[in-house]
């Protein structure tokens, strides 16, 4: 009897270290009304310091209502509407972005390791996808008026397919999804990622490797 008693003692913290990880995947919930992030605290939390004085102003954007400046190597720009333009989601668990494209614009495989996304096209149409952990493309070719999800933390991608700019509005479930494009990650990091683990890692060779980090590497403005 006392063995089954252990058992089953095991099995239930076994169910809720399973368990725990599922219910901690969000940001944490609110202790109170509101906690308007201070971005110039130097309290060190997980999430921002709450300010004092708060205004209407700590909840307003204006900078989704324009398209961005796709005039870049990738034909993109993404403008982000998260904690640190809005204080006010600070706890919130929620943003937003927009991303403009130039014709046969692309924003490259990249990850938001804190967040679902979930983008709504506001013109154009693009081919759009998610890889899962098995290595299977997830896609479809979206326009006008539909939505794609991207489950939290896959590597996805965005290409528009017209000969005009198109734009998307994302939404996430998080005040600070952070992003990490894959291209720019293994190319383009500080210190960079030595030669020899990514010549072994795409079997090509440190030429090719030298060139795609030059082309990837921050211009100096």
């Amino acid at each position: 009897m006392k063995t089954k008693s252990s058992i089953l003692t095991l099995f239930s913290l076994l169910l809720l270290l399973l368990l725990a990880p599922s219910s901690l995947a969000a940001d944490p919930d609110l202790l109170q009304d509101l906690c308007v992030a201070d971005l110039n605290s130097s309290v060190k939390v997980n999430g921002f310091a709450c300010k004092a004085n708060v205004t209407g102003d700590d909840f307003f954007f204006e900078g989704l209502a324009s398209p961005g400046d796709t005039n870049n190597t990738m034909g993109s720009l993404v403008t982000a509407a998260n904690v640190e333009k809005i204080p006010g989601l600070n706890t919130l668990g929620i943003s937003m972005s927009r991303i403009d494209f130039a014709p046969g614009g692309l924003n490259p495989p990249h990850t938001h390791p804190r967040a679902t996304e979930m983008v709504f096209v506001l013109y154009g149409t693009f081919d759009v996808g998610f890889i899962t952990t098995a290595n299977k493309l997830v896609s479809k070719t979206i326009k006008t008026g539909e939505t794609f999800v991207f489950p939290r933390a896959l590597v996805h991608f965005q290409k528009n397919t017209g000969g005009a700019p198109a734009a998307l509005l994302s939404g996430f479930s998080s005040q600070l999804p952070g992003t990490q494009s894959i291209p720019a990650t293994l190319f383009a990091s500080s210190p960079t990622v030595p030669d020899h683990v990514l010549t072994r890692a795409f079997q090509i060779g440190t030429k090719e490797v030298e060139k795609i980090k030059s082309r990837l590497a921050p211009k100096n403005k």
